[in-house]
């Protein structure tokens, strides 16, 4: 397999574990404790080849862990620690999709967090000064790991997968799965952070044919992610803004990131990029609590109910 060089990013390095569609379809199920091949492969509708690719990449990466008690065919896959720590991205991922997208599933899932007896709606803040993290109000500096990353030149093309193919009635995210699945399509959005606009821009940053990159570009406008906005007439030149859809991203992407920084880092030379929070001058890290008691949330203390929902007449 070739490799491409790319500036060093823990988002890059997160997305090149665990950003394939499949992969993130696969750790929602197992989050939801659907742990069996025959099981994920009925929840996810993926192909059996497709399952078993993706299976031994996540083991390889340390995100799951097989278990064969009773022999080979009674195989379950558990989360591990590390995969663990994606609960606050599966939190935020949760957020978003409820806020822009009327999916039934979402509306019959209640969250109770446990340490204060509350049914909850997750929130990320700012751990120093604990007020709502909002992307606009974030400053980007390099970090000690400012380097370069040296990765594997992948070749798939973007899925086909329409959301409307995943079977499982517990896939309540699968509209960000469906957004965020592909390599360049979650790059390009994650620049888009940093102030950039322009294709030309983008195109400096990402080591992606032009083709490629303004079909992920037209994309992400059919999507809502971006709005396009004419900079030049004579000939007609757009470049390309996030919508309150796209920033309202940010604290998935965020997640994404601090997993990255603690679990992602070969070389041990820390993390690529320091954020700062422009509203308390602190370094930023996002924390996902409570919106009732404000504590932060985690896996093992959050328990959840299904509603049954209502049929129209």
């Amino acid at each position: 397999m070739s490799q491409l060089t790319t500036r060093a990013s823990s988002i890059n390095r997160a997305l090149d574990q665990i950003g394939d569609k499949w992969c993130l379809l696969i750790l929602q199920e197992v989050f939801w404790g659907i742990t069996s091949f025959s099981a994920i492969l009925r929840e996810t509708g993926m192909s059996r080849g497709v399952l078993s690719n993706r299976l031994n990449w996540l083991q390889e990466q340390d995100c799951l862990r097989k278990r064969t008690l009773g022999g080979a065919r009674h195989a379950t896959y558990h989360l591990i620690r590390k995969s663990v720590d994606l609960y606050h991205n599966a939190l935020m991922a949760v957020v978003w999709e409820d806020r822009y997208f009327n999916t039934p599933d979402i509306q019959a899932v209640r969250l109770l967090h446990r340490s204060c007896g509350q049914h909850f709606t997750p929130r990320m803040e700012c751990a120093h000064c604990h007020a709502d993290v909002d992307g606009k109000e974030v400053l980007y500096y390099p970090g000690p790991g400012a380097t370069c990353d040296l990765r594997d030149k992948k070749v798939r093309r973007r899925s086909s997968l329409s959301v409307d193919d995943v079977p499982s009635s517990r896939s309540v995210y699968r509209n960000l799965v469906n957004l965020i699945g592909d390599r360049w399509t979650a790059n390009v959005i994650a620049l888009a952070f940093h102030g950039l606009h322009r294709f030309d821009e983008f195109h400096r940053e990402l080591p992606v044919a032009t083709n490629i990159l303004a079909d992920r570009m037209r994309f992400l406008v059919e999507q809502g992610v971006f709005e396009t906005r004419p900079y030049q007439y004579r000939p007609l030149r757009h470049d390309y803004h996030l919508t309150d859809k796209g920033w309202d991203l940010f604290p998935w992407f965020l997640t994404l990131l601090q997993w990255g920084d603690k679990w992602c880092d070969p070389s041990g030379a820390g993390r690529p990029m320091r954020l700062e929070h422009s509203r308390c001058a602190e370094n930023l890290h996002g924390r996902v609590v409570c919106d009732h008691c404000g504590e932060e949330v985690h896996a093992h203390q959050v328990a959840f109910t299904i509603q049954a929902l209502a049929l129209a007449d």
